[in-house]
């Protein structure tokens, strides 16, 4: 019989319900209890949700009080050493502390978990004594099926991903981590196998990527154990974002199940099949519903590969699945009420893609004929959509192909350009500068939302947003700042902004997603041809520059980030979505350096987090990557100085694209990692200015002077002192009007203690 499944479910809520109750009990507004049964409530609402709508393996233990990682670790009690912890449960104390840093100690490291924008809290693996705290799967199972009659199926990170997103061991040490490790997965295994679960999920994302031989033997290793402490219990081992590597290594272990990503990666995964077919006595995990994308599949097509996939596998050893955790797409279209027809038709989310999969599965059990009504219905809203005029832009098509053939080039190299900047400007070694946004107050977030309904009109709302401009201004100056930023006050999100100024893109009312911890975006779609209307910061940039005699630099998002944060079209390739940003942004550029405005930052954050998991296609999207970036910025004067920000990603084997962006000055996250991004530039020779944030703005603690004296010295050992700016780590946005004034204090002054010390030496 074949079954239906979801490999997660989004934790947030249709209205960010688990977002507000995090951020209530964070302020001391809910209490502890209180705040369990709310996220409780939650959790069984998803629960139920499923299975009204006839999912029939439930996922459980997919939702988080934060982070799946920090879940993990702190089940198994790996907690870092600066947060005392004395052993059992991890307390809501420490668990939000490792995630959001405490008056005494820093933040564990966050990063991208793997090519998406969800962010996971690193493990920290130095000096740990695991032990298996609770079985979190085990708790997560009995509730489901206590409160609801559900037979779930529990989740949980495998051991090999676990350990390889992990770090604080050296690589010599796997083998002894694995070691212990594997026994608090073989007791939570035995457990859930006495309690009688079914199936069970583990997730090897890892899988997806380059593996050594000696890592193959270890997971050989690790699910031989796994499956002989737990004979009884169905194990599906799960991946996802990509094709496998590996394949007939992988199928030939002792598991119930293997789970494959059809979405992403689905070519090779069929050769693979194809190649050296699919053990007859294992079920197959068939991910043909993407999870990450927001358009309504083909059932068309997705029922031709399920057909295909049969002419390998028997019907009845098929699960019909999501390609991955529905944690990266929006709740519902349900409740989207001012989006176009043909647009909102075309949508599906992760409750809409539930019903895709009960609809599959029906089909593939039965025949076509079975779901005819909603085939139709599927193949008209996909049509629709595609022959809709903003599809359909020639004047768009034709003036991003005459831009595309030509090498987008600034007109010296750096290293003249340098000089020029360098007399224009006249600033004092180791300059000081933000990456752009300030703290985004209650009454800041009060005023726009009076000016969006309506009961502001603008010249009350620009009025305010030049108030606080003002004040900005003022306190960059006192606080002694070098180079300044207007804030960003108007702006709501750095990727929403731009969409909402662009053409080509919709908004949703609550296609929120989660990127890290309470943290939700809401990401615009780009659905039809990107182009430029009108300026879309020149007013506020050049209204505060009038305030100063200092540089106020122009703040822009830059191409690769606003598609990589959006939810984009699917009928044409990210290479053309993105050279059509990077022309309509050009505008953006040339409009600011005609208003006056000689720094300009083009932020990329989101370049990493686009890199292709397979090494083969990296250097391909890391060429059109930068040449988008280039396209953007070339056309400026050789004195005006183009910035750029990068944050939260693994930078260190993508060092030459950031290099041949070529910016003028590049911001990077580097406090937040604990300064190990630095090694990067150890290995390489870095020739562009660079500013390593020197503080981590997502923990609300103040560092110290001396702490931010030892990142600057430890930078300075092997970046050139005349290139070097200081920074913190990423926008303010977040972060309370005192705590930001003080941290930037002491961050000048921890630059004053550098230049006094490095002065005489350059």
């Amino acid at each position: 019989m074949v079954q239906s499944s979801v490999l997660g479910y989004p934790r947030i809520g249709a209205k960010r319900e688990w977002k507000k109750a995090l951020e209530a009990f964070w302020s001391g507004k809910l209490e502890e209890e209180d705040f369990h049964n709310q996220l409780q409530e939650i959790r069984l609402n998803h629960l139920r949700k499923q299975q009204e709508k006839g999912i029939d393996l439930i996922a459980v233990n997919d939702f988080s009080y934060y982070d799946h990682i920090l879940d993990t670790a702190t089940m198994f009690g790996i907690v870092p050493k600066r947060f005392n912890y004395e052993g059992g449960i991890v307390p809501l104390s420490i668990y939000y502390g490792i995630a959001r840093g405490t008056k005494e100690a820093t933040a564990s490291e966050m990063t991208k978990w793997f090519n998406t924008n969800y962010h996971y809290i690193v493990p920290e693996l130095d000096g740990a004594a695991p032990a298996l705290t609770e079985n979190r799967p085990l708790i997560a199972y009995r509730e489901a099926k206590e409160k609801l009659g559900i037979e779930g199926k529990p989740v949980l990170v495998g051991p090999l991903t676990f350990l390889k997103l992990s770090k604080g061991y050296q690589p010599s040490e796997t083998d002894a981590w694995l070691a212990r490790l594997l026994p608090l997965y073989v007791q939570i295994l035995q457990e859930l196998e006495k309690e009688g679960v079914q199936w069970v999920q583990i997730d090897e994302p890892i899988l997806v990527t380059k593996l050594s031989e000696s890592d193959l033997e270890r997971l050989k290793n690790v699910y031989e154990t796994l499956t002989a402490s737990a004979p009884s219990l169905n194990i599906i081992l799960q991946t996802y974002f990509e094709s496998v590597e590996n394949y007939n290594d992988i199928i030939q272990l002792p598991v119930k199940g293997i789970g494959l990503d059809f979405a992403h990666g689905s070519s090779a995964n069929i050769e693979s099949i194809q190649a050296f077919g699919f053990p007859k006595d294992k079920i197959l995990g068939a991910g043909v519903i993407d999870g990450r994308s927001i358009w309504k599949a083909s059932l068309h097509e997705k029922l031709d590969l399920l057909e295909k996939l049969s002419e390998y596998i028997a019907k009845d050893q098929l699960i019909v699945q999501s390609s991955c955790s529905l944690l990266h797409v929006p709740v519902t279209v349900s409740n989207e009420t001012k989006l176009l027809p043909e647009l909102k038709d075309a949508l599906a989310f992760a409750d809409e893609k539930l019903d895709e999969l009960v609809l599959l599965t029906k089909a593939i059990s039965t025949t076509k004929d079975s779901i005819s009504k909603e085939l139709e219905q599927c193949d008209r809203a996909l049509q629709a959509l595609k022959e809709s005029g903003e599809r359909n832009r020639n004047d768009v098509l034709q003036a991003v192909e005459a831009i595309r053939t030509q090498e987008p080039k600034r007109s010296l190299p750096f290293v003249e350009r340098h000089i020029l900047q360098q007399e224009k400007w006249n600033l004092p070694i180791f300059p000081t500068t933000t990456i752009g946004s300030f703290p985004q107050s209650s009454e800041v977030r009060k005023a726009r939302q009076l000016w969006r309904k309506g009961e502001w009109n603008n010249e009350q709302y620009e009025n305010f947003i030049e108030e606080q401009i003002d004040t900005w201004v003022r306190l960059q100056e006192e606080i002694g700042l070098d180079v300044l930023v207007h804030g960003e006050f108007e702006r709501t999100d750095m990727v929403e902004f731009f969409g909402e100024k662009l053409e080509g893109f919709a908004f949703t009312q609550f296609g929120w997603v989660q990127s890290y911890g309470s943290r939700c975006v809401k990401p615009p779609i780009i659905f039809g041809d990107v182009a430029f209307d009108e300026a879309m910061t020149v007013k506020e940039t050049k209204y505060a520059q009038t305030k100063t005699k200092h540089p106020v630099k122009g703040m822009l998002t830059g191409p690769i980030t606003i598609m990589n944060w959006s939810f984009v079209r699917d009928d044409i390739s990210r290479e053309q979505i993105a050279y059509q940003l990077a022309y309509a942004l050009r505008q953006e550029v040339e409009a600011l350096e005609k208003a006056g405005i000689g720094m300009i930052q083009v932020d990329e954050p989101a370049v990493r987090e686009g890199l292709p998991l397979k090494e083969k296609d990296q250097a391909e999207y890391l060429s059109w990557a930068v040449k988008a970036f280039r396209m953007t910025t070339c056309t400026v004067q050789k004195t005006t100085q183009i910035h750029t920000h990068m944050c939260y990603c693994e930078f260190h084997d993508m060092i030459d694209s950031i290099e041949a962006m070529d910016a003028d000055v590049i911001s990077i996250e580097t406090s937040r990692s604990h300064g190990e991004l630095i090694q990067s530039f150890e290995e390489n020779t870095y020739k562009l200015g660079i500013g390593l944030g020197v503080y981590d703005i997502h923990s609300p603690r103040v560092p110290e002077v001396e702490e931010m004296t030892s990142m600057i010295e430890r930078a300075l050992r092997v970046l050139d002192p005349k290139l070097f700016w200081i920074n913190p780590d990423c926008g303010l946005k977040t972060r309370g009007l005192e705590e930001t004034v003080d941290s930037l204090r002491n961050m000048v002054e921890a630059t004053e203690i550098a230049r006094s010390k490095y002065a005489l030496k350059v």
